[in-house]
């Protein structure tokens, strides 16, 4: 019996799984060349994977040796300095090679203990002259180490060997460190920045440009897998292209879409066939959940306060950021995930961007008190629907009567959130709301409701004039033509010395809206 996996390592036995060939067989190519490299990828990208399928490959070879080796629960004890570093990693070195060769194991362990990282560089020239294979070195989880000077003692020993490989000194045919951080970069790790040399010791490291995400035709085998497996039918590449859609491909978002729709939504429904409206079920399901790659990424943006007002900016301004690969604060997105590579600078899925969303909106939500412009039940209406003109109406009473007199700096940076608070409790439970970023000259956010069975668009956008204006209701009567809808509300922040405070509903090419000035 296979399974859809979110947790450790993955293995074709035991797990439905992408095809990962083409990225495997860049990263053999870099290994054949002897390359020196790190796989820096944000958390739960498949790093750990692959080395198990390096090792797995490489130990069945005539002509390689690996050995894999982790730093995640290295004692602190062994950062001490890096001689004691030096003598835990001949320790490990040992135990990884007693697993795939014994006899060597024991000569190496002959050879004598060690107490220096002098001693170190001799004894790695003693394990390369004892086998007449090329070994390959597999460090999982370097970020473990990598906040130590005595780590920086140790790549710089390699650094030292590699670079007289070529004058005789035996070492490593390849190295492949795994971690979130580019170890070129340990100056953004260190606990004393200012101590670090910019001639970094891993500088002889190439670039790993291998793409770690899986686009639609790497997922689809895993679906076919899995269709054969459990008698389950679908569109294999309508699902393959939709779970893209939200997740960009990053693989513990794939694989959770796909677990939650096969142990949690179909046993309710004792269906056999996948749909597209399942997968967007498992992503509300998906949201709702506490798991570690959230927490890792709400914690990255708590930490790192330029990276929360770019973000902030982003997903609830509408800011459009141009690229660019020296810029610090994107760097550091790009780095944990938060942001993928593109002309503009954009969240790196649906999913975490409507986290993102979620996540700020909460945060004001917490700050705000609504109870006093009534509860939910007076917006239901007969047809458990919402009554949502009088939704907006009392989210401009609410802005009238509680934001007026406040900074304005404070209302252009949150009123878009102060909205999203508003509405929260309103829909929760019987609906969700979720954004849709619509990039125009006027910044605006579309807010799509659902309650029940139900579904209204909401625009949110700044006023500029009555040119804008008017073409910012042709772009919402296109957007509700598109999801088949006649009647659509806007809500407009009025920065204007005098408010308005107005609200109207008019016809546009054919739709009726609803609009309120705040």
């Amino acid at each position: 019996m296979k399974r859809f996996n979110t947790t450790g390592t993955c293995n074709s036995k035991q797990h439905y799984m992408m095809n990962n060939s083409k990225m495997f067989h860049q990263i053999m190519r870099m290994i054949n060349f002897g390359d020196y490299f790190t796989i820096n990828r944000p958390r739960q990208y498949g790093k750990t994977t692959m080395l198990f399928q390096l090792m797995e490959y490489l130990g069945k070879s005539e002509e390689y040796l690996p050995i894999k080796l982790s730093f995640e629960a290295v004692d602190d004890k062994f950062h001490a300095s890096v001689d004691t570093f030096s003598q835990m990693f001949l320790a490990e070195i040992i135990h990884s090679v007693k697993e795939i060769d014994v006899n060597l194991a024991v000569k190496i362990k002959d050879l004598g203990d060690i107490k220096t990282v002098n001693d170190l560089s001799d004894r790695i020239t003693s394990i390369i002259n004892l086998t007449p294979k090329k070994i390959v070195l597999l460090i999982d989880e370097v970020d473990a180490s990598s906040n130590y000077e005595a780590f920086l003692g140790f790549l710089a020993l390699l650094r030292k060997k590699y670079l007289k490989r070529e004058f005789g000194d035996a070492t490593f045919y390849s190295v492949v460190l795994a971690g979130v951080h580019d170890i070129k970069n340990l100056k953004f790790k260190l606990r004393n920045p200012d101590d670090v040399q910019y001639n970094s010791p891993w500088n002889i490291a190439v670039d790993f440009d291998v793409r770690m995400s899986f686009i639609p035709e790497e997922i689809e085998p895993m679906l076919e897998q899995y269709c054969e497996a459990e008698g389950v039918t679908m569109d294999i590449t309508a699902v393959a292209k939709q779970l893209y859609y939200h997740t960009s491909g990053y693989p513990f978002l794939v694989s959770k879409l796909c677990k939650n729709i096969a142990e949690k939504i179909l046993p309710k429904t004792n269906k056999t066939i996948w749909t597209l409206d399942d997968i967007d079920a498992s992503v509300q399901l998906l949201l709702k959940e506490d798991n570690t790659n959230f927490d890792s990424l709400i914690k990255n943006l708590e930490n790192n306060r330029d990276l929360y007002d770019l973000t902030h900016r982003i997903v609830i301004d509408g800011d459009e950021i141009g690229f660019n690969q020296h810029n610090p604060t994107i760097k550091k997105g790009i780095l944990y995930g938060v942001y993928k590579r593109n002309g503009k600078v954009k969240i790196h899925n649906k999913i975490y961007e409507q986290l993102i969303y979620n996540y700020l909106a909460s945060k004001v939500e917490t700050q705000i008190q609504t109870t006093n412009y009534g509860g939910s039940r007076q917006f239901i209406t007969e047809d458990n629907g919402l009554n949502f003109q009088l939704v907006l109406e009392r989210f401009q009473q609410f802005m009238k009567e509680e934001f007026s007199d406040k900074d304005d700096n404070f209302l252009e940076r949150q009123w878009r959130l102060l909205f999203l608070a508003f509405i929260r409790p309103i829909v929760n439970g019987e609906g969700y709301t979720f954004k849709e970023v619509q990039v125009s000259e006027e910044k605006r956010l579309d807010v799509v409701v659902t309650y029940n069975q139900h579904r209204y668009i909401v625009e949110l956008k700044r006023w500029y004039s009555n040119v804008y204006h008017e073409k910012g209701l042709s772009q919402l009567a296109d957007y509700l033509d598109i999801h088949s809808l006649e009647s659509g509300f806007l809500v407009i922040f009025d920065n204007r010395k005098k408010k308005l405070w107005e609200s109207e509903t008019i016809v546009h090419d054919g739709k009726t809206l609803f609009v309120v000035w705040v």
